[in-house]
């Protein structure tokens, strides 16, 4: 059997071929600790610095602002709990999302077993947070508001720019774990006005293993790793080169292409939701309309679970946000904080597209689609003409 066609970008990228070659002599020829000041030594802390202002550029933000990490989770670790750490001797209170991936969520749950109030907002029927509640929520003895800039299940991208002009307004940091629009929409930090930002390198083509914290200057943050004073004290431990110059070209080559590669993808994304939708009765649209990455499609097949379609149509790898315990499906968090039912949360199927999807992988991915849909549905009983049983 072929390889399926690979409708998972939100899930990982492949490490472009550019990148590749980028990494490669830091991985068979030029081995040294950057920290080192032999030549060595030199030469990969020049590798560390260009790839520091490849980051840079992409986030169009100053060079000393980017921090290099182990990934976007670590990134927002720092993020949260290094800020928490350096304002929590005047403020704990932090206002965070209902929607956020786990990699956020789970810092801020930290944040409470330690003694701060965290509020966490909720968002409407598109995934968006509502900024009168983002206003009435975010008071003066606010430290810290946390909310991605775009959701890893729908694409749905939150009004980060009006959120930021909330909490500065009353002296709060604002952070974003931006891991998955970096590389698929523009993103400048003045832009957003955010203090913190997160980024994740196989989010867009670079390896899995690196990332960046971006940190405004003059933003109070501590270390949350103790270690050796790499990273200008922040993050401790001998910077993974090879990784780093990965990421460093990955945005480059974003920064070079995310236009038109935004546009060509919204074409494909938008070419299956009609195919599907043509064929599908019921068939929800979930996230918002127009404000959701060109690359993702997240519907709901009625009447069915989104694995079990996915099951049955082993053409196409994809991805649902439900999980399964045990021998139980549990519906998506986010799709149930939109207000979606829990059966028509566990319909769910997450479509991303990337690089390499083609005009022929989505005619082929929705036929594929339908006919595991039409498969499974004929199972469960239901009339495929009202989507109903």
């Amino acid at each position: 059997m072929n390889d399926p066609i690979y409708l998972d970008h939100n899930a990982t990228t492949p490490v472009h071929p550019e990148v590749v070659e980028a990494m490669l002599p830091w991985l068979k020829e030029h081995f040294g600790n950057p920290s080192s000041t032999h030549v060595y030594g030199r030469r990969a802390h020049e590798a560390v610095d260009r790839a520091r202002e490849q980051v840079a550029a992409l986030l169009g933000c100053k060079v000393d602002e980017v921090f290099f990490t182990s990934g976007g989770t670590e990134a927002n670790n720092l993020a949260i709990l290094g800020s928490a750490e350096a304002l929590a001797g005047r403020r704990k209170r932090a206002v965070t999302s209902a929607v956020e991936h786990p990699a956020t969520a789970r810092p801020c749950d930290k944040l409470e077993r330690n003694g701060w109030e965290v509020t966490r907002l909720p968002v409407d029927a598109l995934g968006m947070v509502r900024l009168d509640e983002v206003r009435d929520f975010v008071r003066g003895d606010t430290a810290l508001v946390s909310v991605m800039l775009a959701n890893n299940e729908t694409g749905t991208i939150m009004p980060l720019h009006h959120i930021a002009e909330i909490a500065h307004a009353r002296g709060a940091l604002v952070h974003t774990d931006a891991a998955q629009a970096v590389g698929k929409i523009p993103v400048g930090v003045d832009d957003l006005g955010v203090d913190l930002l997160s980024v994740a390198g196989h989010k867009l083509y670079a390896p899995k293993g690196v990332g960046a914290l971006f940190v405004r200057r003059g933003t109070s943050i501590r270390p949350v790793l103790l270690g050796a004073g790499h990273e200008r004290g922040l993050r401790p431990g001998t910077e993974n080169v090879p990784y780093i110059v990965g990421l460093g070209k990955a945005c480059e080559i974003a920064a070079r292409d995310i236009e038109k590669e935004a546009v060509r993808l919204k074409v494909l994304r938008d070419e299956l939701w009609e195919l599907l939708r043509a064929e599908v009765p019921g068939l929800r649209l979930n996230g918002h309309p127009t404000h959701r990455l060109p690359n993702t499609l997240n519907v709901a097949f009625p009447g069915v679970s989104g694995n079990n379609v996915l099951g049955a149509t082993p053409e196409v790898a994809a991805s649902t946000g439900s999980a399964c315990h045990e021998g139980a499906e549990n519906p998506s968090p986010v799709l149930l904080a939109m207000g979606l039912g829990a059966s028509m949360a566990l319909g769910a199927v997450r479509l991303s597209l990337g690089r390499g999807t083609s005009n022929t992988h989505i005619s082929d991915a929705a036929r594929a689609l339908v006919r595991g849909w039409k498969e499974v549905s004929t199972q469960a009983g239901i009339t495929r003409v009202t989507g109903t049983r």
